[in-house]
């Protein structure tokens, strides 16, 4: 593993010049990678271990999403089956349905999980909680996580243009003394920038503290009121939406990706350059206690107890769709659809 210092802290990650794509192949050259969902995660990653040159197989129910997986190129009873069939001829599991669907599912996979398997997960949620969801893998399994740090749509996107996205991964069960190496060997087949190490409970922790703040809840929440504030004090839908969203999205969200806030901050005028130097600071004071909050919210499991619960709800969808319309329906995102139409289209 290579030791990086970041920001004064060191860490040890695993990059692709220390662990190249030809290793990996040969620590997999044996193994028949079941991806068994082809939801969120399941199309990247399938499809950049595909490209990458590694013997994948889908596993997936007939339906809109079999169909989407045909179009994508895999072929029905070659490299696409029903579930049961792809559990039983993978050697390494990728358990890559949703949280509930994972509960819904387990006893069948669970049932394919013969000593010498592998079962690989890119979340730690259903083995971390697993007195909530019944998830106990068996002891003669190896068991581990490759976590991309980005949506499965972001994960292919970068692996089309050469690019990797940042993933963890984690061992949480080594039944063949070779789980660690199997596990990095995903982690650079499914297209990671590098890796970095972490376990099962840290990793869930995080990444359900990260979709409720800065990832989705809390840029939603900020985004929500600024743009209410400025239509408030008589701004345009189109003035309020695109100081509030478009700027930041498609110019300096780009940049400082790039380079960094700091870089940001040198290079803006004078005058956005002192507003956000005194500013940030009563940003932070006022939203740290929120993020405290919903961390020990997570720490408590009272955010996987909600998940479980709610998800699991027979008229789940519809009640997801009713609160998923209240943001498609409101007035700065209606602003954003028209924005985004009018953006000129490259040449």
């Amino acid at each position: 593993m290579a030791t990086i210092n970041f920001g004064g802290v060191e860490e040890q990650v695993v990059t692709r010049e220390e662990f190249p794509l030809e290793k990996a192949r040969e620590v997999l050259a044996n193994e028949v990678i079941a991806v068994i969902g082809y939801g969120v995660q399941g199309p990247g990653q399938s499809l950049n271990m595909r490209d990458n040159g590694f013997n994948v197989i889908v596993g997936q129910r007939k339906g809109k999403t079999y169909d989407k997986a045909v179009a994508d190129g895999w072929v029905p009873g070659e490299t696409l089956f029903e579930i049961e069939e792809a559990l039983a001829k993978g050697t390494i599991i990728c358990f890559l349905l949703s949280d509930a669907a994972q509960i819904e599912l387990w006893p069948t996979v669970k049932a394919a999980l013969v000593p010498g398997k592998s079962l690989y997960f890119s979340h730690g949620f259903g083995v971390t909680y697993k007195d909530k969801t019944g998830i106990i893998p068996p002891t003669d399994v190896d068991v581990f996580l490759v976590a991309p740090k980005g949506s499965g749509t972001s994960l292919r996107r970068l692996f089309v243009e050469g690019k990797g996205l940042n993933s963890s991964f984690a061992v949480y069960q080594d039944a063949s003394g070779r789980a660690r190496e199997k596990c990095i060997a995903m982690g650079i087949g499914v297209g990671s920038g590098y890796l970095f190490e972490t376990d099962f409970y840290r990793e869930v922790t995080s990444d359900l503290t990260g979709e409720r703040g800065t990832l989705m809840g809390a840029i939603q929440g900020i985004f929500a009121a600024q743009y209410e504030v400025l239509r408030a004090n008589g701004h345009s839908p189109s003035e309020a939406f695109n100081e509030t969203v478009e700027e930041l999205t498609q110019s300096l969200m780009p940049l400082v990706a790039e380079n960094g806030m700091d870089w940001m901050y040198a290079n803006c005028s004078t005058t956005a350059q002192r507003g956000a130097l005194d500013w940030w600071k009563p940003f932070r004071d006022a939203t740290k206690p929120v993020f405290e909050q919903l961390y020990n919210s997570v720490k408590s499991e009272e955010q996987a107890h909600i998940s479980i619960t709610r998800n699991s709800q027979p008229d789940y969808r519809e009640k997801l769709e009713v609160e998923l319309s209240e943001l498609r329906d409101s007035e700065m995102w209606q602003a954003g659809s028209a924005v985004r139409s009018l953006r000129p289209e490259r040449s």
